[in-house]
Formats: C-alpha cells, structure tokens, sequence
C-alpha cells in the first residue's frame, strides 16, 4: 500500500495483521514461507491467525470503529506471554524483552506494550473499507486517517458517498 511502515516494533504487528487479503481471501500464514516469516509452525497457524484477528479487531477500534468481541481476546492472548525486564549490567537501562523470543505472542506483546507507552499502538489501525482491511500507520497530524491509501480506499468511498448523493437528488 501507498502508506509507509508502522514505527519500530509495531511493524511486526503491522506486517502480522496484513497476511490476510481481505479482498482475495490470500493467507500468507497458508505458506510455508509466510510462517517462517513470523516464526509459526504449520501446528502454530491456526493460533497466529487468533492473534492476527484480534490484533485486527483492536486496530479496528483504534479507527473509530465500534470494537468487536475479539478486542478482548486480544488481551487474554497476550496475557499468556511472558515478559521479562532486562537490565543492562552496564548502565542500568532496562528493556522489555518476551521470555521466549521464538514466541509471535511473547513479541507482539512486546511490541504492543512499548507502542502503548510511546502512544504510537494507537495510531495503528485497519482501513475502513470494509473490503480492505488493510492495517497501516497513520502518520496524519491529528492522527484521523481512514483509509490504509487515499489514492485507492479513500478514492473508493468517496466516489460511493458522491454516487449516494447524486442518486438521492
């Protein structure tokens, strides 16, 4: 899409929640080659697609959007993650890491925990369009972005909305 990536660590969960192409019914996490991207076993699919929608949903209602049942389960999923804080013997900085780094849950966690602290988690979203889906960051100054591309999905609704229009005339 036209958008750039989420920032740090919420590039993961960004990247996790667009394997599925809403619009073609595409699951990367269908292909071997798309688990290996994450880290998931063929056994480990059907647990990252839960994640992948509850992530989606939480993106949703970060858009504005009435949130779905699976806002909750995303916090019983990542409840189930351990996390560790690590100190650097060094100078003393600390650092959230998952206990088990080969664990998608154990680092989505991660990566939802340090965007809840730096505000950007709520500036990751899903395009409204219902027919996309597609998660994106968005960067807009009063953080009010619909649509994951305005050259595409934006485009789209506005042509319906101005379509509804001239047809109630």
């Amino acid at each position: 899409m036209a958008r750039p990536s989420a920032p740090g660590p919420l590039v993961l969960v960004q990247d996790l929640v667009n394997t599925l192409d809403v619009e073609t019914g595409a699951d990367t996490l269908a292909t071997p080659e798309g688990r290996a991207a994450f880290g998931v076993s063929e056994a480990g699919a059907d647990a990252a697609r839960r994640l992948r929608e509850a992530l989606r949903a939480a993106c949703l209602a970060h858009a504005g959007h009435a949130p779905p049942a699976e806002v909750a389960a995303l916090g019983t999923l990542l409840a189930q993650a351990p996390l560790l804080t690590t100190v650097d013997p060094a100078d003393g900085s600390a650092r959230l890491t998952p206990a088990d780094p080969a664990s998608l849950t154990a680092r989505v966690a991660v990566a939802v925990a340090l965007g809840s602290l730096d505000g950007s988690w709520q500036r990751l979203k899903v395009c409204e369009d219902e027919t996309c889906r597609w998660a994106y960051y968005d960067r807009s100054p009063a953080g009010r972005g619909r649509w994951c591309s305005m050259e595409v999905c934006g485009a789209r609704a506005k042509m319906r909305a101005y379509r509804a229009r001239r047809a109630g005339e």
